[in-house]
């Protein structure tokens, strides 16, 4: 060959791997689910780039406590990754406000997701979404199996059948009733208030009206569940109102309580801990044939950063978060966080797929306080905790609880004025 054509054919060779180097395309992924990381490297990751030639992933999460502070310095500095893992409500709606969040309203993906779960990352009107809904937590109980058996009880359906199993249990004494305690607050309200409430509220329908504000707090959708709770510490064992939230996690994994509120997010630190069988059982509902209402949390979304230079790759990847293939990937590699798409998945974890399960039974709704009504002071959420606790340990009435509630929020959200 001379010297022209071995020039030629050098050169034409240059050009070809320019091109193809040119065509691949690296997402850098911000987030602050640094757990995960394995999980990405190792099956999540290879499973999109084997589909998607030309299009790389890099997963680089900041610790949780300082991912809002690390991101914003980036997101300000131009320096931040092409997708954002979104937290829900006012953080991330704050991003898309801000021009940091693109707007995916018109992405193919988001019709695979219901407005409830779309409801974490949509403007308040609902007319735009900027973060493409991930996954979600369902609360219910979780009880040991072992206990159920000695004692012959079944899982509860209604609350007659509940409050029956916690009286039998105490009678027993082998058990505590329920490991719950009181000295963190939350607990009282996120696995307490907002577990059993929307069989009141009636899910969305409540939600939605007390936004509006066609309910109030004072109304008996919403004191009823104070009613519940405020029975709740005579089956919380002896010091509950000291015992925080991982003495609750102990109590039950040792097996010396035999129900624990909750949350699915519990599921793969208990299914390390504990050495009996676990199931699980929904709110029970006031009567029997009544429609029961799950809360359905949405915990993690993820958007596309507005100033990414490779914003097809993006939606290319945001597309597929919302396919059926992710959804079995992510849910079978954390067990309790559940993909919010409707695309149909089938989970290996037993407990995993009880909880899961329920969507078919169930009306799915999200906390009541976390879309908009804990914006202002006093904080509805935080009034929630107290409210709850107070309410438990005997210190406050559920129609004191609700008027004090309603007060704050009406002070300043205007449409309960």
């Amino acid at each position: 060959m001379n010297n022209s054509k071995l020039i030629g054919a050098m050169l034409a060779t240059t050009m070809l791997a320019s091109t193809a180097a040119a065509q691949d395309v690296t997402l850098t992924i911000e987030s602050w689910r640094n757990d995960d990381l394995t999980i990405w490297q190792d099956k999540i990751i290879p499973a999109f780039e084997a589909e998607h030639p030309g299009i790389k992933l890099n997963f680089t999460p900041s610790a949780p406590a300082e991912y809002n502070a690390v991101l914003n310095s980036k997101l300000d500095a131009g320096s931040a990754g092409d997708i954002i893992t979104c937290r829900p409500f006012d953080a991330s709606l704050a991003l898309f406000e801000a021009g940091h969040l693109a707007d995916i309203t018109d992405l193919e993906g988001m019709a695979n997701f219901s407005a409830v779960a779309k409801s974490g990352w949509s403007t308040d009107d609902a007319s735009v979404q900027y973060c493409v809904p991930m996954a979600s937590v369902i609360h219910g109980f979780i009880y040991n199996k072992d206990a159920f058996e000695e004692l012959g009880i079944e899982e509860p359906k209604t609350e007659a059948e509940f409050f029956a199993a916690l009286d039998k249990i105490k009678e027993d004494g082998s058990y505590i009733p329920m490991a719950m305690g009181t000295n963190d607050q939350w607990e009282a309200a996120t696995m307490g208030y907002n577990n059993i409430g929307p069989n009141y509220w009636k899910g969305e329908e409540g939600r939605l009206a007390l936004l509006a504000g066609d309910q109030k707090l004072t109304d008996e959708a919403w004191v009823a569940p104070y009613r519940q709770l405020a029975k709740w510490g005579a089956y919380l064992g002896d010091g509950y109102e000291a015992q925080t939230y991982p003495d609750s996690q102990n109590i039950f994994t040792l097996g010396r309580a035999a129900i624990y509120p909750t949350g699915s997010w519990e599921i793969s630190g208990f299914n390390g801990l504990a050495d009996f069988e676990m199931g699980a059982f929904y709110p029970p509902v006031q009567n029997a044939g009544d429609t029961c209402y799950i809360s359905d949390h949405t915990d993690i979304g993820i958007g596309m950063n507005a100033n990414t230079p490779n914003p097809d790759a993006a939606k290319t990847f945001l597309n597929w978060v919302g396919s059926s293939e992710f959804a079995t990937i992510f849910a079978n590699a954390l067990p309790g966080f559940f993909p919010l798409s409707s695309a149909p998945v089938e989970l290996e974890d037993p407990l995993a797929q009880e909880f899961i399960s329920w969507r078919g039974e169930c009306e799915s709704t999200i906390r009541s306080t976390y879309q908009v009504l804990s914006r202002g002071t006093p904080n509805l959420e935080n009034d929630t905790w107290n409210a709850s606790v107070a309410v438990i340990k005997g210190e406050e009435t559920p129609e004191d609880a609700g008027k004090r509630l309603q007060e704050g929020l009406s002070s300043w959200y205007e449409p309960q004025q």
